[in-house]
């Protein structure tokens, strides 16, 4: 089987290797067959250390397929089924998932320092406990989220990662109103599914922040009312709020430093959302004062802060109705042969997202 390697922590290339074996198919797990997979900047981070995962390993972790095979104990699917794989499953029975907080349970997070795959020299792990970047790949079965026959495979790689945190960021953490205003800080994939669920929501004023000019011009086609690059957001902090700040400010980049900006771009009593993956040695800094005095709310948000599963569905039905654009989030696709040539069109900023096509 055919699987894109990082054997080192710290390399910034893929090898395709053919003799990677999925493992640890049993009761409980289902084996899929990967059809898409889109690039989300999280595996880049994985790969350079930023987010911890041990290696070697196969990044990848937003991607859509068919059931192979089902374990013993698996009633609610079966092989022939499509699937988007849930990198970050509910287990059901956690102090988080009882209390309805289900975005919150580590049942998923504890896959991750399981092998997934093995090669002759040894153990290969799958980033985020999943691995998408490989022909198959076995899973728990709560990984594995069926999908209706009209959705295609690229459109629910999407909405396995990229799509549902952005549009959850705005829908249900920021719980965004009517007439608000916004900028989005970070306009890749993320963001302008941020964007999206802004003008859904029907913010007035949406303003995209990126430093890449092919992504503003993006965030205009997809409902940012202006786009502008990082030095120009004082100028438009200005012009549109009298210099009061935004109601919403989104940090979508992973960063201390677009946090700490994002936070000084907000409103007294506004609302700073944190959506980018950070490091855990990239401290933001505030002081007690500014926290107390300008009763800012700092909401940090998980894979879109609300049920995973709920969110596939409201995303698909949005989607049915032409109410959100994913096909044109897809700006790039290469064969699984030139994924290398996926990692550079990310780190230049030139794809929104680009599908690998397996």
């Amino acid at each position: 089987m055919r699987a894109a390697v990082l054997h080192e922590i710290g390399q910034d290339k893929l090898e395709v290797l053919d003799d990677v074996e999925a493992v640890g198919f049993g009761p409980g797990k289902v084996r899929i067959r990967v059809r898409a997979t889109g690039l989300c900047h999280s595996d880049l981070s994985a790969m350079s250390g930023v987010l911890p995962q041990p290696a070697p390993f196969v990044p990848g972790h937003e991607g859509a397929g068919e059931i192979l095979e089902v374990g013993e104990g698996v009633g609610h699917l079966k092989a022939g089924d499509r699937v988007v794989v849930c990198w970050l499953p509910a287990c059901g029975s956690c102090p988080a998932c009882e209390r309805g907080q289900t975005e919150l349970c580590l049942a998923g997070f504890m896959n991750a320092g399981t092998p997934n795959f093995r090669r002759p020299g040894g153990d290969v792990f799958g980033f985020a406990g999943t691995g998408t970047f490989a022909e198959e790949v076995v899973v728990d079965a709560g990984c594995a989220v069926p999908i209706p026959d009209d959705v295609p495979f690229d459109i629910a790689a999407l909405i396995g990662c990229g799509v549902t945190t952005g549009l959850g960021a705005a829908l249900n953490t920021a719980d965004l109103e009517a007439g608000a205003s916004v900028a989005v800080i970070g306009c890749g994939g993320v963001g302008i599914s941020v964007i999206q669920g802004a003008r859904l929501r029907g913010a007035a004023e949406i303003v995209a922040v990126d430093p890449v000019a092919s992504r503003r011009e993006a965030a205009v086609r997809f409902g940012a009312t202006r786009a502008v690059a990082p030095g120009e957001l004082p100028e438009a902090k200005q012009q549109i709020t009298g210099g009061e700040g935004f109601d919403h400010v989104f940090e979508v980049v992973g960063k201390a430093a677009t946090a700490r900006t994002a936070y000084d771009t907000t409103r007294r009593g506004g609302t700073l959302v944190v959506v980018g993956a950070g490091a855990m040695d990239d401290v933001l800094q505030l002081n007690m004062f500014e926290l107390f005095f300008d009763e800012k709310r700092i909401l940090p948000s998980l894979y879109g802060g609300g049920d995973v599963l709920r969110s596939y569905a409201r995303t698909i039905a949005l989607w049915r109705a032409g109410r959100v654009d994913l096909a044109g989030l897809i700006t790039h696709r290469v064969p699984f042969t030139e994924i290398n040539e996926a990692l550079d069109q990310m780190r230049t900023g030139t794809a929104l997202r680009t599908c690998i096509e397996l």
